[in-house]
């Protein structure tokens, strides 16, 4: 997964070489090819935590894309799934995340940052998995970055070929960490 997404940031280094004149000259052909319209995209932001009722609106009721969205809204996240690994193997993950509405936000916990310290400082195999949801998280800022760059770059402040607010949209999904409590963490270790 991380290769697959280290070979899409590397793409917008070839969206980067044109001028803002050649990428208007096939903009419109984007028609819904937009990751804001993107039901598998939104199924990958609502995988990874990022969930937000508003984008299944997009999607007409009965569709198979609707279905699909509605599923993975409803479903635990990666994060979910993280944390009860972690509890399977004995550590002491506090309860009330795992049993947390999977549709709301993933918020930091200092009781389970208490735990992921530990984790790392006992150097148990558990923290090679927390070093790769980092990395897999910090690919993605990485992607969203170079995106809003490429964006401002391409057509400046114009709306979004999916009906975003372009580059203005873009910037508000920067900085924020699917993983949160991996990242408080840093400073501790």
């Amino acid at each position: 997964m991380l290769t697959i997404l280290k070979t899409m940031v590397a793409q917008i280094d070839v969206l980067e070489t044109m001028s803002p004149i050649e990428f208007l000259s096939f903009r419109s052909f984007l028609a819904n090819a937009s990751g804001f319209q993107s039901w598998q995209f939104r199924e990958l932001e609502f995988l990874l935590g990022s969930k937000n009722p508003r984008a299944i609106e997009r999607y007409a009721e009965g569709s198979a894309e609707r279905a699909a969205i509605d599923r993975r809204f409803a479903a635990p996240t990666i994060w979910d799934s993280f944390l009860r690994f972690l509890a399977s193997l004995g550590h002491p993950v506090p309860k009330e995340l795992l049993a947390r509405d999977v549709t709301q936000p993933i918020a930091e916990h200092a009781q389970l940052q208490e735990v992921l310290i530990s984790i790392y400082r006992a150097q148990k195999p558990e923290a090679s998995l927390c070093e790769l949801l980092v990395d897999f998280d910090e690919g993605v800022q990485e992607w969203r970055y170079r995106h809003v760059k490429m964006v401002e770059r391409t057509i400046g402040f114009k709306p979004g070929t999916g009906g975003s607010s372009g580059a203005e949209y873009l910037r508000t999904t920067l900085f924020r960490p699917f993983f949160p409590d991996l990242w408080a963490i840093r400073s501790r270790l």
